[in-house]
């Protein structure tokens, strides 16, 4: 406790230095010999603005050792300058030098402007930009970025996003300096704070923010599983005992519902638990008709039942308010509700009209009834069901059923006992109450 409370008081402490420190670079602060300071600001500015970097190091150099509270100015514009250098530059020596440099600025930065936490993130990047594969400096480089996620919290840039687990990656692959337990507790950290930023720019309806943010999500998932092998039983083995006991971290149920759903093991219960713990912060359509699904195999129809009703209220396509009425259908039916059952399958048609699904459906429904609704006195009557179990496959578009349906149909010969003739209009009773034109599959 001691400790976390000296850390929060240094934490302070630096932030309050670097904001009396950044006051000092708010306006221009010119030395003794400002005709100089002038000459030097109009020098390198020219050559900056015309990209002869070389041309500008001497008079930036001179306002660095002359006028380093001159403007924050001079160091956006001096990091820039020998970041262009050294992008540039061909000799691996050379380089080095140039990139020490530019990192030194941003150290010159800090002790005259302070702005700590929003300079060291620019720091790391640029460290990350030239250091990241180099093998004597990658170590140290996922060091500072450690200490960087440790100061800024939510606030790391969004460059450095990606660009922290990339360096894991380099750390894990060359030097084998990191445990998978480190390697998750640094991934963890990365998509905890993605996941704040996306509700930040959802909430400001930033949408071109949000895409991208989504985007790095699913390039750092990449980077993880490049590195660990995020299977069924790593998440039983690393994260089943957090969940269980913090069920309510909705940031780790995700991970262990995602992870379990690409590792194919979905029907261990902790993936309906995940899933559950998500559902009830943030309802969500294909969520709810995902688990429903689940646990209609489980046969816990009534969960499944009380998910789809809700999951009809988020739908927001008629594809998917079809959908979802679909699958109550097929709850009804599975409770040998057939009349419920066809409701529901004409309430998806209404919906959704090019749901061609529910039309077959509903002549499974017809088809299967003859064994509750045969009356058993004749035949032609009993199977005036395959007449309308016809008509919705014909609607369907499914022939191979709209043949099986039409080899029961009567005979000519069955509805020659009861004077019937084809052509003629003839009520089903039962539950199904339909009228069908009379039809038959031939002589016998």
């Amino acid at each position: 406790m001691k400790m976390k409370l000296l850390s929060g008081v240094l934490v302070f402490a630096s932030l309050t230095i670097a904001t009396t420190a950044w006051s000092q670079c708010k306006e221009l602060k010119w030395p003794e010999n400002k005709v100089k300071a002038e000459e030097c600001v109009a020098v390198y500015g020219d050559a900056l603005k015309q990209g002869n970097y070389r041309a500008a190091t001497s008079s930036l150099q001179w306002m660095l050792t002359n006028a380093p509270q001159w403007n924050t100015k001079l160091y956006v514009e001096g990091a820039d300058i020998y970041d262009k250098l050294a992008e540039k530059e061909a000799d691996a020596s050379k380089k080095k030098v140039l990139v020490d440099s530019l990192l030194w600025i941003y150290d010159q930065r800090i002790k005259n402007c302070g702005d700590e936490v929003n300079v060291l993130n620019r720091k790391v990047y640029a460290s990350y930009k030239y250091q990241v594969k180099d093998k004597e400096k990658m170590a140290g480089l996922l060091a500072n970025f450690d200490k960087v996620y440790e100061m800024s919290g939510n606030n790391v840039t969004d460059g450095n996003l990606v660009a922290y687990m990339t360096t894991v990656k380099s750390n894990w692959a060359t030097l084998k300096n990191v445990t998978d337990e480190q390697i998750f507790q640094r991934y963890d950290k990365v998509m905890s704070i993605i996941d704040v930023k996306i509700k930040a720019a959802t909430e400001k309806n930033k949408t071109a923010d949000v895409d991208k943010l989504k985007g790095y999500k699913t390039v750092v998932d990449d980077l993880l599983i490049s590195m660990v092998k995020v299977d069924c039983g790593f998440v039983r083995k690393n994260l089943e005992p957090k969940f269980k006991q913090n069920p309510a971290d909705i940031n780790l149920a995700k991970k262990i519902f995602t992870f379990m759903l690409s590792g194919g093991c979905i029907e261990d219960p902790l993936w309906l638990e995940a899933g559950e713990a998500i559902h009830k912060v943030s309802p969500d359509f294909g969520l709810g008709k995902n688990m429903a699904r689940m646990y209609l195999k489980n046969k816990n129809t009534d969960r499944a039942e009380l998910l789809l009703t809700e999951a009809l209220t988020l739908a927001t396509t008629p594809a998917d308010k079809s959908e979802a009425t679909m699958m109550l259908g097929d709850i009804q039916n599975t409770k040998g509700s057939k009349s419920s059952a066809r409701e529901w399958y004409r309430k998806a048609l209404v919906a959704n009209p090019e749901n061609k699904e529910a039309y077959e459906k509903i002549g499974d429904l017809y088809y299967f009834s003859s064994g509750d609704c045969a009356k058993k006195v004749s035949l032609a009557e009993d199977r005036l069901v395959y007449l309308a179990a016809y008509d919705m496959y014909a609607r369907s578009g499914n022939s191979q059923k709209m043949a099986q349906a039409k080899s029961q149909f009567p005979s000519v010969t069955e509805i020659f006992e009861l004077s019937w003739t084809e052509g003629e209009k003839k009520q089903i009773g039962c539950w199904i109450g339909e009228s069908v034109t009379l039809r038959t599959r031939g002589k016998d």
